[in-house]
């Protein structure tokens, strides 16, 4: 509505302004109009934010160095519009989990479709087929795969060796904005090493998932998300609680009516091997005779 009353208002002030059909261009000069969300104290934040009324996609200066007229206006009312000055395509984006376990497997099979670059680090490297059918490179030293990474995702089990693992220096060795997603545990990150990247900003952005497609599937994730705290449940006086660029949820992954029909039918089915004297599964192991299972140490 907003574009269409600003096209009646330049015809209405020029006499050779004309609508047609036409879509073959003439020669002579042209009026361009541009309808975009104002950006305001956001449009200098990001040299490539040129999708606001302020930046205008960044075409003014050729428009007019051929002679022709532009006129950016916007398309929403009051103070408070205008869209997200960090909101990026996942497409093309590096995504490394470190951990490539039952989780971290399904995190890559599920971000193929994405036109992600996957990455992930284990102690274990994947089958061969299975890696090149997820289209997944294995990085055998996570220093060096951070660096690489816009997303980061953490799924590796809380061990001595896992615990504090993103210090203040591995986190020094991230990139500036990086997005970091805990499925683990809240102590395998450094508390307020985690609190003062995001106050900083070398952990933050938002992340706009687009598909290509008619219809967009979007969604925003903010610098630092996770699910899970150190302690749990978090004191009110937690630094992760008023960090900025943070998306903290209480601990409720697990408790979705899906999540607890899939572990209602597990603990039946361990069950049901305890009763018949049957050994559980090698990769259900977390503990056994005592001893870390092996795919943890």
């Amino acid at each position: 509505r907003s574009a269409a009353a600003a096209t009646r208002a330049l015809i209405s002030s020029s006499s050779s302004s004309i609508l047609t059909r036409d879509l073959h261009a003439s020669s002579g000069k042209k009026k361009i109009v541009g309808v975009f969300y104002k950006a305001h104290e956001y449009a200098k934040m990001n040299p490539n934010f040129v999708g606001c009324v302020e930046n205008a996609l960044g075409i003014r200066d050729w428009l007019e160095s051929q002679g022709h007229e532009y006129i950016v206006t916007d398309d929403k009312e009051g103070p408070d519009c205008g869209i997200a000055y960090r909101a990026y395509d996942l497409e093309g984006k590096t995504v490394g989990t470190v951990g490539c376990g039952r989780i971290g497997r399904l995190l890559l099979q599920r971000l193929k479709p994405f036109g992600c670059n996957l990455l992930y680090h284990d102690r274990i490297k994947m089958d061969p087929e299975l890696e090149n059918q997820i289209g997944a490179s294995y990085e055998e030293d996570l220093d060096k795969m951070l660096p690489k990474c816009d997303v980061v995702v953490v799924n590796t089990p809380l061990t001595e060796k896992t615990k504090g693992m993103f210090d203040k220096e591995r986190i020094a060795k991230l990139k500036k904005g990086v997005l970091i997603v805990n499925n683990a545990r809240g102590a395998i990150m450094d508390t307020q090493a985690v609190a003062d990247a995001c106050s900083s900003g070398h952990i933050g952005g938002n992340l706009l998932v687009q598909l290509k497609s008619t219809a967009c599937f979007q969604m925003l994730v903010l610098g630092y998300s996770g699910d899970v705290w150190y302690p749990q449940p978090a004191p009110k006086d937690h630094p992760w609680r008023y960090m900025p660029n943070q998306a903290m949820t209480p601990h409720i992954s697990g408790t979705t009516i899906d999540a607890q029909l899939r572990y209602a039918a597990g603990v039946k089915d361990m069950l049901d091997n305890y009763f018949k004297g049957e050994d559980f599964p090698a990769q259900h192991y977390i503990v056994k005779e005592g001893e870390l299972a092996s795919q943890y140490r």
